[in-house]
């Protein structure tokens, strides 16, 4: 919450309008003074007595301010009872009880706290980022600059995570098992130390003991001070691994990935292309938006964002855009109306795949939150039905507003799980999408905590899940109809792999290939087993695509 105490300027004293005039005057006439310790003369008018005698009985006394009378002749407005602070080199009242605070710290601090409170939503209570953020900021209504900052403070320091705590922990003299808060404040007076150029050293150093105080922490402050400092005297002084030594303790360290990850895109792809994988680092992150071509088209979507002073590009999909410094898109109102949608162009073009057409009856099995369901939709212009289907009533939440926001009638969303078997539906598709539960590999870049999940016995996992829904959903296809894999992962035993086990257990399928419906940059790509994008060598999401047609009952 943006903190508002200490505003600059003061209050000035609610006295009386000067006008020339003092009391014990009549009509601006100036009052003469006998010397002082001697009683003025008493007409009848209210005029100031010496301390220690009355005023004549019936008349009211006035009082100097505490402590001392008006100089003769000068002009005196009176201040309230309460003492004035000064900060800021200005006069203005404190609230009662307390005291001005500085507000150098004050713009500072608030965006920062609730970059910590975003990190421990994910660190302690495994919540994902882009939620934990998106509820924190909404709660502190914070204006476009601090949102920006809160925002690379939190994905910057989860992107470093492990690169940083190497650091740290150099510093920490055989102190390493920390309290979690304590140790999130040290990540993020790292991060802002080697990686955010614009923020001096000592602001960063001040700040972070700042926010340990803030969190209760007051016996932690040296410490956290302490380490930051040494950090800042030490920068150079840091041991990293060596690649030719321990590669796989290399890339953890020096691109902050879980050695189990590391292990297994080594496996996959070797050393170097592993290496390419973890350290793509894009320059500019854009946000993909996407035409609904049902009420809008792509030269009234490129008006309304010149008009909004936006700066976009084509995307590689057809009516994608990408907008540079795009900030909330979704308080737009061509956004709310449903004329666009913000949506990845991997996942686009995944559902693009499917080839749904007007009157077919299509299967979105995996549909949150209805991005993919809202594009089959329109490709069948709003005609038939589609299936919407997730196993948790709150995500089919999510599909319902994306349908609702689009305008779209012919979806139906539902609370259903893809990988019960359906023999009701059996041959009643003529398309289904399987977008299936994965490792989240492929969007690490836009969602760094993804990584610090992956583990080999939870990919395995996945991979059963991926083929109970596979198996599930194949029966429900007419021969002739379409069946799409895809996920966000770019490990092949969830895709390539997955598919080739599926086509085993069921040769009524076989591979459609792709080609000239994919963007010419990626038809290249394709193999037997579908297409593999990379977001290092693509700039898109890591996404995984296979379309695959029932050739026989």
């Amino acid at each position: 919450m943006s903190d508002n105490r200490g505003r600059d300027g003061g209050f000035r004293s609610a006295g009386r309008k000067d006008n020339g005039s003092r009391p014990g005057t009549r009509g601006g006439e100036k009052r003469a003074y006998k010397p002082r310790g001697e009683k003025p003369a008493f007409d009848g008018k209210k005029g100031y007595a010496p301390r220690g005698e009355k005023p004549a009985f019936g008349e009211k006394k006035s009082y100097a301010p505490r402590g001392e009378k008006p100089a003769f002749g000068e002009k005196k407005s009176f201040a309230p009872r309460r003492e004035k602070p000064t900060f800021d080199g200005k006069k203005g009242y404190a609230p009662r009880g307390g005291h001005a605070p500085s507000v150098k710290r004050a713009p500072t601090l608030a965006p920062r706290r609730v970059a910590l409170e975003t990190l421990l939503d994910v660190s302690r209570s495994d919540a994902y980022a882009s939620l934990a953020l998106d509820k924190r900021l909404a709660q502190a209504a914070f204006g476009p600059r601090d949102r920006a900052f809160v925002t690379q403070l939190v994905y910057g320091t989860l992107e470093n995570r492990l690169t940083l705590d190497w650091r740290i922990d150099q510093f920490l003299e055989g102190e390493k098992e920390l309290d979690l808060t304590v140790r999130e404040i040290l990540r993020m007076g790292a991060y802002q130390l080697f990686y955010l150029d614009r923020v001096p050293d000592m602001a960063a150093v001040d700040e972070s003991v700042s926010l340990a105080r803030a969190m209760g922490l007051e016996p932690l402050t040296g410490l956290v001070n302490g380490v930051l400092r040494s950090m800042i005297r030490g920068r150079d002084a840091v041991v990293f691994p060596k690649p030719d030594e321990d590669p796989v303790k290399y890339l953890s360290v020096m691109f902050s990935a879980p050695r189990e990850l590391v292990r297994m895109l080594v496996d996959a792809y070797g050393e170097h292309e592993a290496l390419e994988i973890l350290r793509y680092r894009p320059q500019e992150r854009d946000v993909t938006i996407r035409v609904n071509y049902l009420r809008c088209d792509d030269a009234r979507l490129r008006a309304l964002l010149a008009d909004s002073e936006l700066e976009f590009v084509p995307g590689i999909a057809p009516g994608t855009y990408r907008v540079k410094h795009a900030g909330d898109l979704t308080r737009m109102r061509a956004f709310q109306n449903g004329l666009f949608t913000i949506q990845g162009e991997s996942s686009v073009i995944a559902a693009r795949m499917v080839g749904a057409k007007p009157g077919q009856t299509v299967l979105d099995a995996c549909a949150a939150p209805g991005g993919k369901t809202a594009i089959l939709s329109e490709m069948m212009n709003d005609t038939g039905r589609v299936y919407a289907w997730d196993t948790h009533a709150h995500r089919v939440d999510l599909i319902r507003g994306t349908v609702n926001r689009l305008k779209l009638e012919n979806v139906r969303p539902a609370v259903r799980d893809a990988a019960a078997p359906r023999e009701d539906m059996a041959m009643t598709l003529d398309a289904a999408l399987v977008d299936a539960p994965c490792s989240g590999t492929g969007v690490m870049v836009e969602k760094p905590d993804v990584k610090y999940r992956v583990s080999e016995q939870g990919v395995a996992a996945l991979c059963r899940v991926q083929a109970e829904i596979l198996d599930s959903v194949a029966p429900m296809v007419k021969v002739g109809g379409t069946l799409v894999y895809s996920t966000c992962s770019i490990l092949p035993q969830e895709n390539a792999q997955q598919v080739r086990a599926f086509l085993e257990r069921h040769p009524e399928y076989e591979v459609f290939p792709m080609g000239a419906e994919l963007p010419e940059a990626l038809a290249a790509h394709e193999t037997a087993e579908g297409l593999q994008m990379f977001a290092h060598r693509d700039g898109t999401d890591g996404f995984f695509v296979c379309r695959m047609r029932r050739v026989r009952a």
